[in-house]
């Protein structure tokens, strides 16, 4: 194989992934304009990535909390550092059904989120990352949790 042979088929394992990794990614340019939208953006959000290329990602997702999300991208892009985002701190971002309708109890998914800055070659923020993780289950099963502790503090409390 030739070098150039081996760096075509990087890439296509590289794309191949990034597509079907079971987490958001979205890459945006610094005008909030979508550049990546990866298979779970689409499967969740119903947009496709071509539906969403290159428009500004308020306006694709008008539910977004602007002011709060502007706010985060700012701070990334200013400081040019990650920042994050817990379910316990806004329980969603993207306001995404819940993955697991029938079992779950959840009507919407829980989501822990990172943002990156990702740089340039010569050291300044050209673009940014999203990555949001579905942590339906953890929170779930959080709250499940908290619930059992207060029955147990009432059952002891009449004991």
């Amino acid at each position: 194989m030739t070098p150039d042979t081996n760096s075509l088929q990087e890439f296509h394992w590289l794309a191949n992934m990034v597509e079907t990794v079971d987490v958001g990614l979205v890459v945006l340019d610094l005008d909030y304009r979508v550049q990546v939208w990866n298979g779970f953006m689409e499967n969740h959000s119903g947009m496709t990535a071509s539906q969403v290329h290159n428009q500004n990602l308020f306006d694709v997702i008008p539910a977004l909390p602007e002011p709060w999300l502007r706010r985060k991208l700012e701070t990334t892009t200013r400081l040019n550092i990650r920042t994050f985002t817990s379910w316990e701190q806004r329980p969603w971002v993207f306001q995404f059904g819940n993955p697991r309708p029938v079992t779950g109890t959840a009507e919407y998914m829980y989501q822990n989120m990172t943002i990156s800055p990702l740089s340039g070659p010569d050291g300044q923020v050209q673009k940014l990352s999203l990555m949001i993780y579905d942590v339906t289950d953890l929170a779930a099963s959080k709250q499940a949790l908290t619930l059992a502790e207060k029955e147990l503090a009432q059952l002891r409390g009449r004991s």
